[in-house]
């Protein structure tokens, strides 16, 4: 069946009732070209006409003619847009300029290394004197030293840089020496948590360099972000010159949006996200569409999967081997096994995580399906560009959830296209990654005074707070490390703890199944979750809270399970203040007591709740960025003259406000936490809190307390169009409450936030 004939054969389905609530034509974009400052190497300029690249887009001349002239660049472009030659030509030129010049890759995975690796390879076949090589965990201990000492270009990850390269840099000597270039693509990933992280590791490297006599170059490559400046120059603290105007060609391109049918008016309950997607997934697969069907969670994909297997098995057997599921947690032969049924037409649909998004070359897909708002613009427009690559013609389709943003954008279609992208967010002076990174710095060299400006104005204080505690010791004008330590194996990239816990399949010899970051262990698995690996449900019988252990086994169930936690929030010191004509808003430093206290057991294909369950599990504290506001005393005497529930208005504010403010802030609904209260324990007063969700926090709710007013008003905005009578999930209740969204009141939520827009 041809792309352009789905959607009508979808509407000939018996189920469809209406679905399609708006359908996006985005036309054909021709390509611009661009002219280089002056000519190519004549070997490289045959290299790249026999790969069939005999003019750069205007965006491609833009990036390299920058780099050539010695400047840093970040290219923020759309998918398919061609940004690997924005770097492998000024790299490759280089070196056939001068042999001596280095260069590193860094990838967010191993398996978009490999991937960049063979159309590096291939480009650069016929220059004989070129070497790249791959430098990861799965680099042979008999290559390394070869890699090492022969390859020009180095192309590895973040973890590897970390924990393997960085701590080692004596043996990288040479390398270091004459490092010219340094690439980090997909660097929208690298925000919140792990782009702290990241800038906290690139500093490191820039130090290491420093000490051999090297200043390289950066280029980032990005989808395209509403800071592209900021963020690459927070990253790498440097100046880098944009280059965000796409040239590249695109195909004509439908775009649907896919409300679920409402099955409850009155409570405002619709069919099931997962059971749309498998039916839209499902009948891809039968008219012969190659197609990722991307989730936002694990869980998600894997049910997809289970649930497209289970549709396909009565009528098309032949048909249940074509479909997969694909998400990080897998063993690498695994990943890369997907990788290549997808890329030879072997398997025709992938329930997927974001973990497909990047730019691995999965070959010629005809068609996308998004199940919920991905969560970010950026996010958006990189997985709906995995199909139709090129000229070719493509559909993508974006169900909407059950929250106040999904339904924001299901009712507002035109702001997906018409917005720019949101913030992306990273905070490289968060204290917590700081005394992650610093001990990994003296052990690469010692710690100077000098340092400081490289790191933030937090430097000092988290070495203060290091040496109190035996990390570090200070000798004259250097701190270095106390002991004999390797800190780089502690630090984990992805987490603000560095801590994980082991899940273990206890029928199976305990085989480890996969590694949790314990800073979302308890709320994924805790004892009596289902835990769904590679579609397989396992049930966790028990955690070993020290030795930090969970223990599976397998289970055919016909449900899976939701956390519920409750929280508390006490203001350390508030370090901003806005005046506002109806409150006051502040932003600062808050101690946040987290504490999932029970889970709920939720049918398959119904979200039917089947029971509740309690948890007895230790609560989890941090301290963290937030922002929050008084509610003044004429709106609560508002609210309760008009026979409201002043506090179910509080508390529906907080959950909409959460749901609305990734709109904003390049971040999930998960990444933010909150707390209501008639009379909070700090101030007496009516208070909303909105927090970051991470220790030290990553600047999140810093955008919301920039922009609260655009967060009130769109939050408002879904409140009156949404069609239930008192709140439903698609405004103001929310999956996570500890307190069962009790109480909750969308008339008095409305009230407050007339009120407090005036």
């Amino acid at each position: 069946m041809h792309v352009r004939d789905f959607l009508a054969h979808l509407r000939s389905l018996p189920d469809y009732e209406g679905q399609i609530v708006h359908l996006e034509q985005i036309p054909p974009r021709v390509a611009r070209y661009g002219a280089l400052a002056h000519p190519l190497p004549s070997a490289l300029q045959q290299a790249l006409e026999r790969r069939g690249v005999r003019h750069f887009y205007s965006h491609q001349a833009q990036a390299i003619n920058a780099a050539r002239a010695g400047r840093s660049v970040m290219v923020a472009t759309g998918t398919a847009s061609g940004k690997t030659l924005c770097y492998n030509v000024p790299v490759l030129e280089a070196i056939l300029r001068d042999p001596l010049s280095r260069a590193l890759y860094l990838f967010p995975t191993k398996a978009l290394a490999q991937d960049q690796l063979r159309a590096l390879n291939e480009l650069a076949a016929p220059l004989e004197t070129i070497h790249p090589a791959t430098y990861d965990g799965d680099t042979s201990q008999n290559a390394r030293a070869r890699i090492r000492r022969m390859a020009q270009i180095i192309l590895s990850n973040p973890d590897m840089l970390n924990v393997g390269i960085l701590p080692n840099h004596p043996a990288w000597a040479p390398f270091f020496r004459h490092l010219k270039y340094v690439v980090l693509d997909e660097a929208h990933t690298y925000r919140g948590i792990l782009g702290s992280h990241i800038a906290c590791l690139l500093r490191r490297l820039r130090r290491v360099c420093e000490l051999y006599g090297a200043q390289p170059q950066f280029i980032l490559c990005s989808a395209t972000v509403a800071n592209p400046d900021e963020h690459a120059s927070r990253l790498t603290g440097q100046e880098v010159i944009v280059v965000d105007e796409d040239g590249a060609p695109q195909g004509p391109r439908q775009f649907a949006f896919w409300d679920p049918p409402v099955v409850d008016r009155k409570l405002g309950l619709r069919r099931s996200v997962n059971s749309e997607a498998t039916a839209i997934l499902a009948e891809m697969v039968k008219q012969g569409l190659r197609n990722i069907t991307f989730a936002r969670t694990r869980k998600v994909a894997e049910l997809i999967l289970l649930y497209a297997q289970q549709a396909l098995r009565p009528q098309w057997p032949e048909l249940v081997g074509r479909v997969s599921a694909y998400r990080s947690g897998y063993l690498p032969e695994e990943r890369r096994e997907i990788e290549r049924r997808l890329f030879s037409g072997e398997l025709l649909g992938v329930a997927a995580t974001n973990a497909l998004e990047l730019g691995i070359d999965v070959g010629q897909l005809d068609a996308t399906v998004l199940v919920g708002y991905p969560g970010t613009i950026a996010s958006t427009r990189q997985q709906a560009g995995r199909a139709g690559r090129g000229k070719r013609e493509a559909l993508s389709i974006l169900i909407g959830e059950d929250n106040p943003l999904d339904q924001f954008f299901m009712h507002h279609p035109q702001e997906l296209f018409g917005r720019s992208p949101e913030h992306a967010l990273i905070d490289p002076g968060n204290p917590y990654i700081l005394k992650a990174h610093l001990p990994c710095a003296a052990l690469e060299w010692p710690l100077t005074a000098k340092d400081e400006p490289l790191f933030g104005p937090g430097y000092r204080e988290v070495l203060d707070t290091l040496e109190k505690q035996g990390v570090l010791t200070h000798r004259g004008e250097r701190w270095m490390l106390a002991a004999d330590d390797y800190p780089a194996q502690r630090v984990n990239l992805r987490s603000a703890s560095g801590e994980r816990y082991l899940l273990l399949d206890e029928t199976q010899n305990y085989r480890t199944l996969e590694e949790v970051e314990a800073d979302t262990a308890f709320i994924r698995i805790y004892p009596g979750a289902i835990y769904l690996h590679q579609a397989e449900a396992y049930l966790i019988t028990r955690l070993d809270l020290v030795g930090r252990i969970a223990y599976a086994r397998p289970v055919e169930v016909s449900y899976y399970t939701q956390p519920r936690e409750i929280n508390e929030v006490h203001i350390i010191r508030s370090t901003q203040a806005r005046p506002l004509p109806s409150t006051d808003l502040f932003f600062g430093l808050v101690r946040v007591t987290q504490q999932v206290i029970g889970y709920r057991r939720k049918q398959h294909f119904t979200e039917a709740v089947l029971t509740d369950e309690p948890l007895d599990l230790p609560s989890f504290t941090f301290e963290t960025q937030a922002l929050w506001f008084e509610v003044p005393a004429e709106l609560q005497t508002r609210a309760l003259h008009q026979g409201l529930d002043f506090e179910g208005g509080l508390h529906a504010i907080e959950h909409a406000c959460i749901g609305i403010l990734p709109l904003f802030a390049m971040c999930d609904r998960n990444d933010i936490g909150g707390l209501s209260t008639v009379s909070h324990a700090d101030t007496g007063r009516p208070q909303v809190f909105i927090y970051d969700g991470y220790p030290g926090g990553v600047g999140i709710v810093k955008k919301g307390f920039e922009l609260i007013e655009p967060l009130w008003q769109r939050t408002l905005n879904v409140l009156r169009e949404c069609p239930c009578e008192a709140g439903c999930p698609s405004c103001i209740q929310s999956p996570k409450c500890g307190n069962n969204n009790e109480p909750l009141d969308k008339a008095a939520a409305i009230v407050i936030l007339e009120g407090l827009l005036g």
